[in-house]
């Protein structure tokens, strides 16, 4: 689960009861380092893998969308 990138730490913890830093050290001691320092660059920062980040993402996209259908309505 937390190998894909759209599985957020919160539903983790839902489903294993692991925490962040509890996934980091799995990962840690399941990948090479050089799979293991990939992973964590990759899934530093990355919106998708905090629930409350990602919703307030979703939402942002959602607005700019609906702007963009606006300003094209407005064109036609």
């Amino acid at each position: 689960m937390a190998w894909e990138d759209r599985t957020t730490f919160d539903e983790i913890y839902k489903k294993l009861g692991l925490t962040e830093a509890e996934v980091i050290k799995v990962m840690r001691s399941s990948l090479k380092a050089k799979s293991f320092r990939m992973w964590r660059k990759r899934v530093s920062g990355r919106v998708t893998k905090h629930a409350g980040k990602f919703q307030e993402s979703r939402k942002a996209m959602k607005r700019v969308s609906g702007l963009r259908l606006l300003n094209q309505e407005e064109r036609d």
